[in-house]
């Protein structure tokens, strides 16, 4: 499955790569406006020093870790949210009588390469983030740990969406408010929302894990809402939680799937 997998993203690839220029200019394009979001920090601690309590690098830090892990996910998952235009138009049909797994024909359905431009971007805040700041390093195994448990994460979301459009066949909203949703939530610390919403996405939606719970452990922060220090650690279980529920969840999909009879 995973080298199907990979042979149709090359196969998208190569179909990109015959207009070098126009490929070129949309990796371009996907650094510059996924540096935006960059901007609008710079622009805030342009007139603070600190936001709810943490530093202009260490902010950098949390929004490069969520970025990669958003990003890659973005760029090599997130056509799984085009599964209700299949549905409407009845090729879902097709892709569920071939020999492939149907997650992964999705996934890579219509691949778009350009999208990597993000994930440099982000690549780069984290990297920036991370030198600029005085951390100890005994405690840097955990980056590595977060960017794949981040990645973990919004892959299962992106699951989830595209299971929920069995249900709702044709509610792009819903996907967006869980991916793209959840990406922006964790942009900055969680530190300036509500107690209320941090418990719910540390306890029941587990957001918290992407960046905000490992950040702190990597940052020798203590947590503001008191949680308790074994979460830092949690994130990697709360990742498999997350991704079994949301497997479960696409094959109950499948498998109730009706032909549209067209």
């Amino acid at each position: 499955m995973v080298r199907t997998y990979f042979l149709l993203l090359w196969t998208w690839t190569r179909a990109a790569a015959a207009y070098p220029v126009s490929f070129a200019l949309m990796i371009l394009f996907g650094v510059v406006t996924a540096s935006l979001d960059v901007a609008v920090i710079l622009i805030v601690f342009a007139n603070t020093t600190t936001l709810a309590g943490f530093s202009r690098d260490e902010v950098l830090f949390l929004y490069g870790a969520a970025g990669v892990s958003f990003a890659v996910c973005d760029t090599f998952v997130s056509n799984i949210d085009r599964i209700s235009q299949h549905i409407k138009a009845g090729t879902l049909d097709t892709i569920l009588i071939r020999p492939v797994s149907a997650w992964v024909q999705l996934a890579t359905d219509r691949f778009v390469p350009a999208r990597i431009g993000r994930v440099v971007q982000s690549v780069i805040v984290l990297g920036y983030g991370i030198a600029a700041l005085d951390l100890d390093w005994r405690r840097a195994w955990m980056i590595p740990v977060m960017v794949v448990t981040g990645v973990v994460i919004f892959a299962a979301l992106w699951t989830l969406a595209g299971a929920i459009q069995f249900l709702l066949t044709d509610a792009p909203e819903v996907s967006n408010a869980l991916t793209y949703g959840s990406a922006q939530l964790n942009q900055y610390p969680l530190s300036i929302y509500a107690r209320d919403l941090v418990r719910a996405v540390t306890y029941v939606f587990p957001l918290a894990f992407v960046n905000w719970q490992p950040g702190l452990y990597v940052l020798g922060r203590a947590d503001p809402f008191g949680t308790p220090e074994l979460m830092r650690f949690a994130g990697p279980v709360a990742a498999l939680v997350l991704a079994l529920l949301a497997g479960l969840a696409w094959r109950q999909g499948i498998r109730h799937y009706r032909s549209t009879g067209s």
